[in-house]
């Protein structure tokens, strides 16, 4: 293992022209082969921060390190040529096929025509979409997803141990992402390069990266899991980001038993709202828990459906200071 971090931020600041600060003193290191998720609201710096590492931006004030070696000490092309940069669709160039945009940076890179024939068909594999098939194809005949693919694959074409990945994933539909989100994981459990990747979807984030950064206004506000922001929240802006659904999710995440007395401060308020805050789980509280939970119980007719149990309504009127407790079939 490297003596350095994979990457590395000093106190790294970028303002552009106006006296906009785009990054504000922001310190940060990515250990080698994790996934790193740069999580905020649009504007906040995450796109920046990205450019920064692989000198499309150049900092105002600190230190960009890559591989412990300042970036600036390095000739911009030959930088980005060691990085894979994915961004939504790939990116890809329109007039050239598949193969084609695979091989753009081996090629750059002087490889021979045959290490570069087995390595375009090495990576289209690897990526689920077979050169003899695929090869060939212009973007425009391929489906949102399979572009995708082929951004990713020309990412790693020339095996970089560094991938910057920007909303690699926005512009695909639900399903799609879903199955793009299993690929990728998949690959980095074979490949084990490091990522940092930029979205603004928290569950996209909790589910691909091993650590998540927070940022607002240009400043580092939190870094930790998922479960940490949700659970554990640094302040109120990281509070007022996660919303109604870190609410949801933190709850979820605890025993059904303690969601009331764990409730982020956020939910605080009238008692209907804080009780609406708990019951909002629905089923995807039964399906955490499982039906054997004390304080969940299926209702005759309904036995798809799962209920708070007597016990547990109690104590969260009791809790709330509330009306009598709510009837025994009033769902979760």
């Amino acid at each position: 293992m490297s003596e350095f971090p994979a990457v590395e931020l000093r106190a790294v600041s970028k303002i552009f022209a106006g006296g906009v600060k785009a990054v504000d003193r922001v310190t940060l290191d990515v250990t080698g082969g994790s996934i790193v998720a740069l999580l905020g609201p649009s504007g906040c710096g995450k796109t920046t921060t990205l450019r920064l590492i692989n000198r499309l931006e150049e900092p105002s004030a600190g230190e960009v390190l890559v591989r412990g070696q300042d970036v600036r000490s390095q000739r911009p092309e030959e930088l980005r040529r060691s990085i894979g940069y994915v961004i939504q669709e790939g990116g890809l160039f329109p007039h050239l096929d598949v193969g084609a945009n695979v091989a753009t940076v081996p090629r750059l890179l002087g490889w021979t025509r045959a290490r570069l024939h087995r390595r375009v068909a090495e990576i289209l594999e690897l990526v689920g979409l077979p050169e003899p098939k695929f090869g060939r194809r212009l973007p425009a005949q391929l489906s949102g997803g399979q572009r995708q693919r082929v951004g990713v694959a020309r990412a790693l074409a020339a095996d970089p141990d560094l991938l910057l990945m920007d909303e690699p994933f926005g512009a695909l539909d639900p399903g799609t992402r879903a199955a793009i989100h299993d690929e990728f994981l998949r690959l980095h459990a074979r490949l084990r390069k490091t990522v940092v990747l930029v979205t603004h979807d928290l569950l996209e984030a909790g589910r691909l990266a091993d650590e998540i950064v927070l940022l607002d206004g240009g400043s580092l506000v939190q870094r930790g899991t998922l479960r940490d922001l949700l659970l554990r929240p640094a302040d109120a802006r990281v509070r007022t980001f996660l919303g109604s659904r870190g609410t949801e999710l933190a709850l979820g995440m605890l025993h059904v038993g303690q969601a009331i007395v764990n409730l982020p401060a956020e939910s605080h308020g009238t008692p209907s709202r804080r009780l609406s805050a708990t019951l909002s789980l629905g089923r995807a509280l039964a399906a955490l828990e499982g039906t054997g939970d004390k304080d969940l119980v299926a209702v005759e007719g309904d036995p798809g459906g799962m209920y708070l149990a007597k016990n547990l309504r109690e104590r969260i009127v009791a809790d709330l200071k509330g009306p009598a407790c709510l009837p025994m079939s009033s769902p979760i």
